[in-house]
């Protein structure tokens, strides 16, 4: 991952980049520039995809994978790997983007993300609201889950473990159960 000299970025800069697979997003003014995915990082969010737009599909909300635009303001626009935004906040999703915090972002580490996933970006989906954020460790087989306490910061992560059979759930996904192996692929 690569951050790119110049004095301030914005999502209209975004809009000039051509296709080609790099993942381009904005923190705080900054271009953050990141090669396409591993596999078993791909295998994971297809599978977290899965479950939670079955869910959806039932309950109501959005789900996306990535490559999708969260526009929190002009110089912070991130992908994650996943987000979903439930029924009553629909109204935050446009044609093009997600305008502000979704109810959930989804990252899952790769060697080239690791760092901002677990420190930009977590500061930054904290100061922006976005209700939960998971941080899915495919090394480590691993899922850390934080929430908002209070406007504008996470509480202390949950943390969940395939290898101890845990189960993940969430207030956002009423009856729903993720046992973590299911998302984790073997070997």
């Amino acid at each position: 991952m690569a951050l790119a000299a110049r004095q301030t970025w914005s999502y209209d800069d975004l809009q000039h980049f051509p296709d080609d697979r790099m993942r381009r997003e904005i923190m705080e003014g900054e271009l953050v520039v990141s090669p396409a995915p591993e596999t078993i990082h791909q295998e994971i969010a297809v599978h977290l995809l899965a479950i939670i737009y079955e869910w959806a599909k039932t309950h109501g909300g959005k789900v996306y994978t990535a490559p999708v635009d969260v526009v929190f303001s002009a110089n912070d626009v991130v992908e994650p790997d996943i987000v979903f935004v439930a029924k009553a906040h629909l109204n935050k999703i446009t044609k093009k983007n997600i305008q502000g915090a979704p109810d959930l972002a989804v990252e899952i580490l790769s060697p080239s993300t690791r760092k901002v996933d677990e420190t930009i970006k977590l500061r930054r989906y904290g100061e922006f609201g976005v209700g939960e954020y998971w941080i899915v460790d495919p090394d480590a087989r691993l899922v850390r889950v934080y929430r908002q306490t209070q406007a504008g910061a996470f509480g202390k992560p949950l943390l969940l473990a395939a290898e101890n059979g845990d189960i993940l759930t969430s207030p956002l996904f009423a009856g729903l159960e993720i046992g973590l192996g299911s998302i984790f692929p073997e070997g």
